[in-house]
């Protein structure tokens, strides 16, 4: 059963990360001041900055998750 969860859990972030590395690309339409070279800049950064908060908290979630587990299993020895 854990490992299910555990893969389910792996194909939620895998998506949650290619959508929001895919939300980063196009054309900007709110640059205000900035030019255009400049905002898609800024939209780069804050798209990798995305990203990688989302490989943080994929990394803090398995760590948690292996953890419990281990707890699990070695509770449940003889």
């Amino acid at each position: 059963m854990f490992l299910w969860v555990f893969l389910a859990i792996q194909v939620i972030f895998l998506i949650w990360i290619i959508v929001g590395a895919a939300s980063g690309s196009g054309t900007p339409d709110d640059c205000g001041t900035l030019d255009r070279q400049t905002c898609n800049d800024a939209e780069s950064v804050g798209t990798a900055i995305g990203v990688g908060v989302i490989i943080i908290l994929w990394a803090a979630v398995d760590i948690v998750l292996g953890v419990t587990y281990a707890i699990y299993r070695f509770a449940r020895r003889p």
